[in-house]
């Protein structure tokens, strides 16, 4: 019955969780596509901004590449003086440009053209030239290249990476002299003053409001910005300027972008999605629940159909034999038929104890049981049953012993419906005995209560299952509970009839060392 109630409970939970999770795979699938799509573009938008902004840097160098050269060019017509003045002149025209160098050749004297200011440190010059003909030594390929361009009729400028002694950066260019020889010229630029005097005003035009263009060196923590301050971390997608390879240009739109918006509307559908697929899986788990419930109790009376079938077949089967004996006259002696007499009345007692405990049960269930409660000593009520119940168990080899304590109180209960208790209690101790047969009584107050405690040495019952034992129908599954008879419902009664007292009932059992039931009952009531 359980594996059908699984089977029921997967096949639901599959058709439930399968278009939800086709629509969330769906969607996530989407959103991949979705950004790759918006990615493009914005790599697209990257590129031709980039573009724009590389091609406005190298027409501005190339500019200054020209004036560089007719400048050089009219410095060998000048005397001292004017070539102090024509210097400073021109390095005022561009404040971004820090140093001009020319060499011949790669392993030539290296010609430092500065401003006169910078002439009064000869050891700081004599450093920049070492640091200059390194650059050009460790540069030989690129400066074949530039020839190579020169010689096809192109002049080239190329960045080379700058050492620790210049936080500037270098562009190499081939210029050609008035004789017609190629010689080597290199401009040292500061980034910081080119970004801010010269590519701001370019950047600002080409963002407008639209975007947020950025020029910025992670390693300087360096970061230029078109329109407001915000981390680098920000930009969507960004790529190297071409004339300062470690300075990178960055972009992001203006407010919440198109992927921001795609992946909002998709974590929406994903959550309503997941919303549905978690009410659908309480309204899967209730139904499994409620499926189970039903199977279970349906399992429990089927059960309890065939236990008391059993407990009742079992005496009637015992009262027809020996009455059928005793109705033929095969018994000759009077002892054998005082002894079938006695057989006949224990099993009818035990029939009518087995039926009284159904119709209490039932009149329980309906709501019918009537209690009469009268004032009485429960050490009475519990002596009466022991008095009872100690002459059958002592024959069964049981220890059975009574503890009273005589300074309880008068207290109203209903006699008969506490020695059925008490009687249920005892029967349970008795069926689930085992080697160690021995059951006690004891009586005492606890607290505002007056209690009946019944102990035995039997199998126990496990933790798991000890809050469901009063449950109508439950037998615990384990031990050699499928060896004893039993119905299943003496423990709903004990708990109902505790119930009724305004009482309670307390379980301790270990398994393998027996169980402990105490029935409290108030002082007052």
């Amino acid at each position: 019955m359980n594996r059908t109630v699984r089977r029921i409970v997967i096949i639901l939970t599959i058709l439930i969780l399968l278009p939800a999770v086709f629509f969330t795979v769906n969607e996530i699938l989407s959103l991949k596509q979705n950004e790759e799509v918006i990615s493009k573009i914005y790599s697209n938008q990257l590129d031709a901004i980039l573009y724009s902004v590389n091609q406005y840097s190298e027409d501005v160098v190339s500019d200054w590449a020209s004036k560089i050269d007719k400048f050089h060019d009219d410095l060998n017509n000048f005397d001292d003086v004017k070539i102090h003045l024509s210097i400073d002149s021109f390095y005022n025209q561009f404040p971004s440009l820090s140093i001009i160098f020319v060499a011949d050749s790669v392993n030539s004297e290296i010609k430092l053209i500065v401003k006169n200011e910078d002439n009064n440190s000869l050891s700081k010059l004599g450093e920049l030239k070492k640091s200059v003909k390194n650059i050009l030594s460790e540069n030989q390929h690129l400066v074949k290249r530039l020839l190579t361009y020169k010689k096809a009729g192109y002049r080239k400028l190329e960045p080379i990476k700058s050492d620790t002694t210049t936080d500037a950066s270098i562009l190499l260019f081939i210029e050609e002299t008035p004789e017609g020889l190629n010689r080597i010229t290199g401009m040292m630029i500061d980034p910081k003053e080119f970004t801010y005097r010269i590519l701001s005003p370019k950047i600002q035009e080409i963002a407008q409001k639209e975007f947020l263009i950025s020029v910025f060196n992670r390693e300087e923590n360096y970061q230029y910005n078109s329109s407001r301050d915000f981390k680098v971390g920000e930009v969507q997608q960004s790529k190297s300027l071409w004339i300062f390879p470690d300075y990178q240009i960055g972009i992001s739109l203006v407010g919440q972008t198109i992927e921001d918006l795609v992946q909002q509307r998709a974590l929406t559908n994903i959550l309503l999605i997941g919303l549905l697929t978690v009410v659908l899986i309480i309204g899967v788990w209730i139904v499994y629940r409620n499926i189970k419930k039903e199977v279970e109790i349906a399992q429990i009376k089927s059960d309890f159909v065939s236990n008391v079938s059993h407990e009742l077949r079992t005496p009637l089967s015992l009262i027809s034999m020996f009455s059928e004996t005793l109705e033929m006259d095969r018994i000759k002696t009077e002892e054998k038929k005082k002894e079938y007499y006695s057989i006949i009345s224990q099993e009818a007692n035990r029939l009518s104890k087995i039926v009284n405990s159904i119709l209490n049960f039932s009149k329980m269930e309906a709501g019918k049981r009537q209690f009469n409660f009268v004032e009485s000593y429960l050490n009475d009520v519990a002596e009466n049953v022991y008095r009872s119940y100690k002459f059958h168990l002592e024959q069964k080899g049981f220890i059975f012993n009574i503890i009273k304590d005589e300074s309880i109180p008068i207290i109203k209960v209903d006699e008969e419906a506490v020695s059925e208790a008490i009687v249920n209690l005892v029967d349970n101790a008795v069926k689930y005995s085992d080697s160690k047969k021995e059951i006690q009584i004891r009586t005492g107050i606890y607290d505002s209560f007056a209690y009946v405690e019944i102990e035995d040495k039997g199998i126990g019952i496990p933790l798991k299952d000890q809050k469901k034992v009063f449950e109508k129908f439950f037998r615990v599954s384990s031990g050699n509970v499928h060896n004893v008879k039993g119905s299943g419902i003496g423990l709903s009664i004990v708990k109902h009839i505790v119930d009724a007292h305004k009482g309670k009932i307390e379980l301790s059992s270990v398994v393998g060392k027996g169980s402990k039931f105490i029935l409290l009952f108030p002082l007052s009531h």
